[in-house]
């Protein structure tokens, strides 16, 4: 990245169920939505889209468990979603213009005041109200949370979007671009094979190499009906783990490659050409959200 001060950052969304969350990214990141769809119900977050520019990248995560839980499992991830919370670098509060505050935004406001990121409130679905009632929707949520900005949108039609990102932007870190500009696949098996990737690493250097790895699937393609050619990054703090996974004359690493194929070819039911790169990204674990994404468990660090 050339441009020093380009600025990337971790932002969660969260609402109740039908306040336009999805069309919301669906508009910020355009045909570059990646909806990645979780292995299993893990504590993990999931990264739900990227938007990219030459001056920003922001990662939007989502954080599905922010309601009122009915059982011990909802309990659990409820609270797993509150950690979540503390990781990011901002929050995004979407309510719906159309709908009164009820008990599920006073639940959710009660859970806000626990974080100490700046907060955006996002009044959704302006297009179905008329402007002269707008003050009085904002007004139910103004007083309830120190918001750092409070932006009435259209997800659906793009109103006031654009003031959206740029208030996120301005207030995300310096950072490096996280993500290639291009797109995040939506392929669920990326996980998996990131997973796969890890579990060896892992296994095969756990003592000198404790928690500093993550893998990052940066491409999947399809040769031929019965070849897949996949490329991924392995992730490390320390110029020194890098030679340790790489090993002597590269043995190591081509151990982790053979052991990792084995068990992808298994997953894909084809032939599995992966070539692995280890890369070193200076303290990229204080970023605890991207830990999340590329596999990390609290039990893991």
């Amino acid at each position: 990245m050339d441009n020093p001060n380009y600025k990337s950052g971790f932002v969660a969304l969260i609402g109740r169920p039908n306040v336009g969350k999805s069309t919301l990214l669906n508009y910020i990141v355009g045909q570059k939505v990646a909806i990645m769809s979780n292995v299993a119900q893990t504590t993990r977050n999931k990264i739900q889209g990227i938007y990219t520019s030459k001056d920003a990248q922001i990662i939007f995560i989502d954080t599905p468990g922010v309601h009122k839980p009915a059982t011990k499992l909802g309990d659990f991830m409820e609270r797993s979603t509150l950690s979540a919370l503390d990781e990011v670098d901002a929050i995004v509060y979407v309510v719906s213009a159309t709908e009164k505050r009820g008990p599920g935004d006073n639940f959710i406001i009660e859970r806000l005041k626990q974080v100490q990121q700046p907060i955006y409130l996002v009044v959704n679905k302006i297009d179905q109200v008329h402007p002269n009632d707008l003050p009085g929707i904002v007004d139910q949520y103004k007083g309830s949370l120190p918001f750092k900005g409070i932006i009435p949108v259209s997800a659906l039609q793009g109103n006031n979007v654009n003031e959206l990102i740029n208030e996120l932007v301005a207030g995300l870190p310096n950072g490096p671009q996280y993500y290639p500009a291009d797109q995040i696949s939506d392929h669920p098996e990326r996980f998996v094979i990131a997973e796969t990737i890890r579990e060896k690493v892992f296994m095969l250097t756990r003592d000198e190499v404790p928690h500093s790895v993550a893998v990052d699937v940066t491409s999947i393609q399809r040769e031929d009906a019965e070849h897949v050619h996949i490329s991924a990054n392995i992730v490390v703090e320390r110029p020194g783990q890098k030679g340790i996974i790489i090993g002597k004359k590269g043995q190591m690493l081509k151990k982790i490659g053979t052991l990792a194929r084995q068990d992808i070819e298994r997953l894909l039911g084809d032939r599995v050409f992966l070539q692995l790169w280890v890369k070193v990204v200076p303290k990229w674990r204080d970023k605890s959200a991207m830990l999340k994404d590329y596999g990390y468990r609290n039990k893991d660090y």
